[in-house]
């Protein structure tokens, strides 16, 4: 046999399905081993890489083409049931980081490296294989276990979720059990997204009474609170690398709330004092700055009030 039906082979041993074990998710294994046409499988290894990595990996090593845009079919046909099958894991950043990597599990790495292309003994499961399988189960569990672990527990209007990891969710954290205590008591969430579940928490009810207009094609505020004793709505931008509360935001915000009467905050909030600074130029005037290390204090930019709306 060669590499291609080799793996395939083993895709099926292990039990994963007729799904999975289609062409992709054959070069997505065979990627992530770094096992080439002439790399003896005893040579397999289990380096961190990117979906684009195995892109590339394919092309150069295969010579099957697959176009960037294809990312997402590999995400879901390949990498999500690797990952809940314990062959794969990946490295707990958040899914839009340019750093989140895949990679082998060290137990399914074994199995990898025991394969051969000759026929007569492929057909014998090896004793990492056999291993692999009878512990199946707990390993997925395991896997499993970590990967909860890694997310960012937070309560949100009396609620249990959780947040990916990440610093943007770690800011939005702080944002909700912080920043609203202190500065919107007694407030509710109305919206608050996820690096990977985009609307966590989306009352569009609650919004469209207050006057929101929200099409498919509008980004909302990263957090949106409601304060019903003084009428007050907080828009809040979770900033660490993109998006202040700068002048074109705010127009953007006013346009999407055109209707609405109450009054209206808008918060730039920060991680630390050294990332508002890289942004202080860009943020709009008659808008608040909140930066979690310093969670008692906020900064006003100009105007007769502290915090309230225009």
């Amino acid at each position: 046999m060669d590499k291609l039906e080799t793996a395939k082979t083993l895709l099926t041993q292990i039990g994963m399905p007729a799904k999975q074990q289609s062409m992709i998710c054959v070069f997505t294994l065979l990627a992530m081993a770094n096992v080439r046409k002439d790399t003896p499988w005893s040579e397999a290894t289990n380096e961190w890489i990117r979906i684009h990595d195995i892109i590339a990996f394919t092309s150069d090593c295969y010579d099957v083409v697959y176009a960037e845009n294809s990312r997402e079919t590999f995400r879901k046909q390949a990498l999500h049931p690797f990952r809940t099958a314990a062959l794969i894991e990946d490295n707990g950043l958040a899914t839009n980081s340019p750093n989140y990597r895949y990679r082998l599990t060290n137990e399914f790495l074994k199995v990898v490296q025991e394969q051969t292309d000759d026929d007569s003994i492929a057909s014998e499961p090896g004793m990492a294989l056999q291993m692999f399988m009878s512990n199946h189960e707990s390993l997925s569990e395991i896997y499993a276990s970590k990967k909860r672990m890694q997310k960012m527990p937070v309560r949100i209007n009396q609620q249990e979720f959780t947040f990916s990891p990440g610093k943007h969710n770690e800011l939005q954290k702080a944002i909700i059990e912080e920043f609203a205590p202190r500065f919107a008591p007694n407030s509710e969430c109305l919206y608050v997204g996820d690096t990977i579940q985009k609307d966590l928490v989306k009352n569009v009810e609650k919004l469209s009474e207050l006057g929101f207009e929200i099409t498919l094609h509008d980004k909302m505020p990263d957090v949106v609170l409601y304060r019903e004793d003084k009428d007050w709505i907080y828009f809040i931008e979770s900033i660490t690398s993109v998006g202040p509360m700068d002048p074109k935001r705010i127009v953007e915000i006013e346009a999407m709330t055109k209707n609405a009467t109450a009054g209206k905050i808008f918060i730039s909030a920060f991680l630390d004092f050294s990332t508002f600074k890289k942004f202080s130029d860009q943020l709009a005037w008659e808008t608040e700055v909140w930066i979690a290390d310093m969670p008692d204090h906020m900064i006003h930019l100009n105007g007769d009030k502290f915090l309230g709306p225009r």
